[in-house]
């Protein structure tokens, strides 16, 4: 789709050209910036977390506690906790005012991803390898698990009986990702058959399901402001989602339809996506690419690649977008 065609002033915008700084501290498998991007955490193959300073570019923290590839990392909302998860088959909860560790979470198999509350840093969900998501609350020194389904909520036919294919399918439903909505009342979450489902926090029930794709859902991150979700699947297609508010008053999940608001992918080359993520304002949506060193931009005001960046020789993996894009005054 040409751009220039489209709308002329869009080429008037600044997109980044070229890679202009690096920060060094071993092999990193997931990164992820504070909340107010000052902070950048990054988790290493061999299981420590290494936080960097983004205005001095130094090392602010090193966090070890895992013994293997770190999987994921989830910020406090104050940006003084950190929640990491690891292969290890560990959850830990880290203080950066001491750089200590304020709770360990062991599970009984590793460990996809976990997401700490937007509004409680002692309460984090996980996703567990062949095994059910889980719920938990670190406020005591002995936490408490609250398991999750993954099976999706199907639409009831009034006389109609659970048919018995349908729920063999059901029984194999696995959750791969988890987030909290913007105020922390739901889960979304997307398993390897490709359902969305919205979990109710309170009940630990799936009040809502919708069939994303026909793959596995690989990941699912929100905008700051919680109102559009991207997510990231097999498929080798990435989807922006307009999420509402489902904690308003009144709000009913019976009547609820989630549509898909943009598909990004590549149909020439057909890439397989690493990892995706909005930018700071949620305008544009960047991807790394599996065996590639390329990272894709497209803006959502006309669902366009704007940018194909250049960089370095070996594969990028994890991506993290902090100010991404900024308007020319």
């Amino acid at each position: 789709m040409n751009l220039a065609l489209i709308d002329p002033f869009i080429l008037a915008q600044d997109y980044p050209d070229a890679l202009t700084g690096k920060v060094r501290s071993g092999h990193a498998t997931c990164i992820r910036f504070n909340r107010k991007g000052d902070f950048l955490a990054s988790g290493r193959a061999d299981g420590t977390v290494v936080v960097f300073d983004i205005e001095t570019n130094g090392v602010a923290r090193k966090l070890r506690g895992h013994t293997r590839q770190i999987q994921s990392l989830s910020w406090s909302k104050d940006g003084r906790y950190l929640l990491s998860s690891s292969q290890d088959w560990k959850c830990i909860l880290w203080d950066l005012y001491n750089g200590g560790r304020l709770r360990t979470v062991r599970f009984e198999a590793p460990v996809y991803i976990a997401e700490l509350h937007p509004a409680n840093h002692l309460m984090f969900v996980a996703s567990l390898f062949e095994d059910q998501p889980v719920l938990v609350d670190v406020s005591n020194p002995i936490p408490l698990r609250r398991q999750l389904p993954s099976a999706p909520k199907r639409a009831k036919v009034e006389g109609a009986e659970v048919n018995e294919k349908q729920a063999t399918q059901d029984a194999k439903q696995a959750t791969t990702v988890t987030v909290f909505s913007a105020q922390g009342d739901y889960i979304i979450a997307g398993t390897n058959k490709g359902w969305f489902n919205i979990i109710e926090v309170s009940s630990c029930e799936t009040v809502h399901s919708t069939r994303l794709c026909a793959g596995v859902v690989i990941l699912l991150r929100l905008t700051p402001s919680g109102k559009d979700l991207v997510s990231n699947s097999s498929d080798r297609v990435i989807r922006t989602i307009p999420i509402p508010n489902f904690s308003q008053p009144g709000f009913d999940m019976d009547n609820l339809k989630i549509e898909v608001e943009h598909k990004f992918q590549d149909v020439v080359n057909r890439l397989s996506w690493n990892h995706v993520a909005f930018s700071s304002t949620g305008d544009y949506v960047a991807a790394s690419t599996y065996m590639n060193h390329d990272i894709y931009v497209w803006e959502r005001g006309h669902g366009s690649l704007v940018k194909i960046l250049e960089g370095p020789k070996e594969e990028l993996g994890a991506l993290e977008v902090r100010l991404l894009i900024r308007q020319l005054a």
